[in-house]
């Protein structure tokens, strides 16, 4: 198998200031987005790396949590912390007995809607919690340190891409693994990638007992992508409850899996859609669910402009949770059908950004970013036209046209 470099992650600054700090670091995010990984190249030297998934290593620790704490001291990398819980409250105690040293424990995890609470519980105020996603188009690229177009007028050019090498890499995803290794099977690599987590991570999570018809919610799911959701009619499709619809969405929202995208709410005498959208972590995943195999069909289909779209607002959100930010992103939308897709609120200002399947933007595509403008008057920023061409537009007064390599 081809070998590759490691790439430099964008939240590794974060991660050592982190560690730095606090006395414990929980680093969480979806299975196989590097976190073991990052940890080797950051902290190989320094900390002994202990995995918590094998059975007999969970039954040590439950047996005699002491005991085990005790063998395997800090400075001290614990893998997958979720699968051993009942390990917190003794981490607790030491760092308790040893507040005056810095460098202690770092915690990994790839669920995040239990170990969140018990991490809150046990070692609320003395630990750090940041999150590693898949890799981000900057890091991909090897410009991880990148400003968006709104924080820095100048930045070091991304590599231009063909139409075709961009959709390439979007059916093949975003994972460490596969992203750049062009030899592996993709398909192969997506399909194990879902089977396994719905047989471990899933079961941990709820007691999911039709697993064939989670796949068919899954999948259900995907061909809704950056869709306004209607949870009923999903439910209704799928042959399955609201009540377990919603449940199945937080499994994925808790996982990594997916993110919701809710709408922007503020106090203008306007009624608004009050449904989210759902979006896909990673593109290569949704491509598989949905069935799509090749670049024609993915980037010409009756989904293209829904995975094109997916693609921006993942990498937006994943550029926030790689600088170890909790991103403040909704979408706009009024009841008689105007919208932008993505609201970007940083520091109090409202970044409007449009993003278009088009080598062409045309004004018109402004036009809806322009009212958001004039309603939110002063709290509105430069809006923009994300678009899959090659040029940089004026569309309308404080709105840009920006190719998708300017981001």
């Amino acid at each position: 198998m081809q070998e590759f470099s490691y790439l430099t992650r964008s939240i590794e600054p974060h991660v050592k200031k982190a560690v730095e700090e606090f006395p414990a670091v929980v680093l969480v995010g979806p299975r196989q987005s590097g976190k073991t990984t990052l940890l080797k190249q950051l902290f190989g030297g320094d900390f002994r790396i202990i995995s918590l998934e094998p059975p007999d290593v969970r039954l040590a620790v439950t047996n005699d949590p002491r005991g085990f704490l005790s063998l395997y001291p800090p400075p001290v990398i614990f893998d997958e912390i979720q699968y051993v819980p009942n390990l917190l409250p003794y981490i607790k105690e030491i760092i308790d007995e040893q507040r005056s040293q810095a460098r202690q424990f770092i915690l990994t995890g790839s669920q995040n809607l239990l170990l969140m609470q018990q991490v809150t519980e046990s070692l609320a105020g003395r630990t750090a919690i940041l999150k590693l996603l898949p890799l981000s188009n900057w890091e991909l690229v090897g410009l991880p340190a990148r400003s968006l177009p709104w924080e820095k007028t100048t930045n070091d050019p991304i590599p231009d891409r063909s139409p075709k090498e961009l959709w390439d890499q979007i059916l093949r995803g975003f994972y460490p693994e596969i992203a750049k290794d062009l030899s592996r099977d993709v398909r192969l690599w997506q399909a194990s990638y879902v089977q396994t987590y719905l047989e471990r991570d899933l079961r941990n999570l709820r007691n999911i007992g039709d697993l064939t018809l989670f796949q068919v919610f899954l999948r259900a799911l995907a061909a809704r992508s950056a869709q306004t959701l209607n949870l009923s009619e999903l439910a209704r499709d799928v042959g399955i409850s609201v009540n377990t619809a919603r449940d199945w969405l937080s499994i994925l929202e808790a996982s990594f899996q997916v993110f919701i995208l809710r709408p922007y709410f503020a106090n203008i005498g306007k009624r608004l859609v009050k449904s989210p959208k759902v979006y896909f972590m990673d593109t290569g995943l949704l491509c598989y669910l949905v069935g799509l195999r090749d670049i024609e069909h993915a980037m010409s289909g009756p989904m293209g402009g829904a995975i094109f779209e997916n693609y921006v607002v993942a990498e937006v959100l994943k550029i926030f949770h790689h600088r170890g930010e909790e991103p403040n992103l909704y979408y706009w939308r009024t009841s008689d059908g105007a919208e932008v897709d993505l609201i970007v609120d940083t520091d109090g200002i409202l970044i409007p950004l449009e993003i278009k399947q088009t080598e062409t933007p045309h004004p018109r595509t402004a036009r809806e970013i322009s009212a958001f403008q004039s309603l939110f008057k002063e709290k509105a920023g430069k809006g923009y036209v994300i678009h899959s061409g090659k040029m940089a537009l004026s569309l309308a007064q404080n709105v840009t046209a920006l190719p998708l390599n300017m981001l």
